[in-house]
Formats: C-alpha cells, structure tokens, sequence
C-alpha cells in the first residue's frame, strides 16, 4: 500500500495537481491528505471527491499508506482525500466513527474554499474502512457533526466489515473492548438504511466465507430498504488486494467507481445504458 501510494503522490505531482495536509479535529491524528486538480479552486465545473478511509481492523495502517486511488482521480479531473483517525486502542470504535464523521463535515464545510463539488462527494474504504465509510453514508447521525454535513453521494463498500458481534472472543477484540451490546450499536447492518446513497457492495472471490456473507448480507439489506445498490465479486482477488482495483478503469470496480464519482445517478457497473437518475 505505502509503495503504490508513494508512486501515486509522485504521479499526482507530475500532473500538476497539489497536495496538503488538512486538520479537521484538535486530535493528534484529526488530519487528512488532501490532493487537488491543478485550478480545482477556480474550475467550473468543480471536481468531484473521491474520499477515502482506510482499513485495517480500527487499529492499524494510515492515510500514507492509501493514497493509491489518488492519481487515477487526478488524471479525470477529479479530487482526493484520504483520512488519518486516531487508532484503537486509543479510541473505541464508536469514537473512530465520530471522527471520521467529524472529518466527513470538513470535507462538506470547505468544498466551496478549497474547490471541490460538495455535491459530488464520494466515499470509499476497505475492510474496517468500509464499516466506517457506511457509518458515515448512513445519516442522519447521533452526534454534532451531523448539524454541519451534507450528505455525500455515493458509497464504494469493499469488502467491508458490516456486523461486528463475531469479533468478540478474538484476538481483533482486545485492542477494540466491544460486547455485544457496544457492537450491535456499531454495525451498519443493523442501522436504519433508508436514505442511504447510491452504493458499490462488492467483495474478493478469495476471501473467508465471513466476509462474504456479510457484504451479501448488507447489500441486501440495502436493496431491501430502496437505496440503489450495486453488488459484485471481484475474481482472483483476496481480501488485502482487492482495494487496489478502486480507481483503476481497467477492472470492473475501478470504472464503477469512476462512474459513480463523475455522476452518482448512473448504472456504475454498466454506465453506458444509464439513463441520469435510472436504477440499475
């Protein structure tokens, strides 16, 4: 992930485009790598955002290391963000998601300043990254930065962690503390998913059958409760490596994306019979 990253900043650079660190919270780890399109201030019309959070189990990696997507989003135009959060054990996870829903908010709050469409806002994560950007898709939120967000338009979910109670009783469990109580009321599977945006639920092929059940089982609850739902499996990809497709318009994953973050209302998987604001 860090080399991929390394080589997508250096690509980012060499197409014009400029990169910042951005604080969103007082907290030590409250920032985020943001990369604009060279004019992105001044453009009309503004760039989408892709803004993606990473995984990890809530206790591991960095925005360094999931900075891979961004050059793809440059080379169309379009905006990144990639968002560091404070790691378990020193936050739980009800207070990771309130930071990522607190960075979510920045993101909203300076569109118009920095220069991207507010309107055009896309998020994305892996793993437990994907737990956290459905937590953040799922509105209206539980907490104050719920009063200072839009809503972002879309969600690419992959290979997520949507229903925690199985991590109690292993080792993942010590650094997060959850009973079962406290990982019922952070799973997106058991949330209220009405509203919730268009979305990518997609998975590896080479993955534990625990993922793949409840990535099926969200996008199902997804499909149940109205909001447009794409869902796939990715062949010949594992749990670690399927994220690496996120950008990339030669696999279907990378070009759904790319459809969803140019216009939300589209097909994502099969864009070109879209009709702006079809189902698929």
């Amino acid at each position: 992930y860090r080399s991929r990253s390394n080589e997508a900043r250096a690509r980012c650079e060499a197409l014009g485009a400029s990169w910042s660190q951005r604080r969103y919270g007082p907290g030590a780890a409250q920032t985020l790598e943001l990369c604009l399109p060279a004019g992105a201030a001044s453009a009309k019309p503004k760039p989408g955002l892709l803004f993606f959070i990473h995984g990890g189990y809530w206790q591991e990696l960095s925005a360094q290391d999931s900075l891979f997507a961004a050059s793809a989003c440059i080379e169309r135009g379009q905006a990144f963000a990639a968002l560091d959060y404070t790691l378990a054990p020193k936050a739980t996870v009800q207070q990771i998601v309130a930071e990522c829903r607190l960075a979510t908010a920045w993101l909203f709050a300076n569109a118009s300043q920095l220069g991207w469409d507010a309107g055009r806002v896309v998020v994305a994560g892996s793993s437990a990254g994907a737990h956290l950007a459905a937590m953040v898709a799922r509105q209206p939120w539980p907490d104050a930065a719920s009063a200072h967000a839009g809503r972002v338009c879309a969600a690419v979910l992959v290979s997520g962690v949507f229903e925690l109670e199985p991590l109690i009783g292993t080792d993942i469990n010590q650094a997060l503390g959850l009973d079962v109580a406290a990982a019922r009321r952070a799973s997106p599977v058991f949330q209220d998913l009405a509203g919730f945006p268009p979305s990518i639920v997609c998975w590896g092929e080479i993955e534990t059958a625990e993922f793949k059940r409840q990535s099926r089982d969200f996008a199902s609850g997804l499909q149940g409760a109205g909001p447009r739902c794409a869902s796939f499996e990715l062949a010949a990809r594992n749990h670690f490596d399927a994220i690496l497709d996120l950008t990339d318009a030669s696999t279907l994953l990378g070009r759904a994306t790319l459809a969803l973050l140019q216009d939300a209302a589209v097909d994502p998987v099969h864009p070109e019979t879209s009709t702006h604001g079809s189902a698929p």
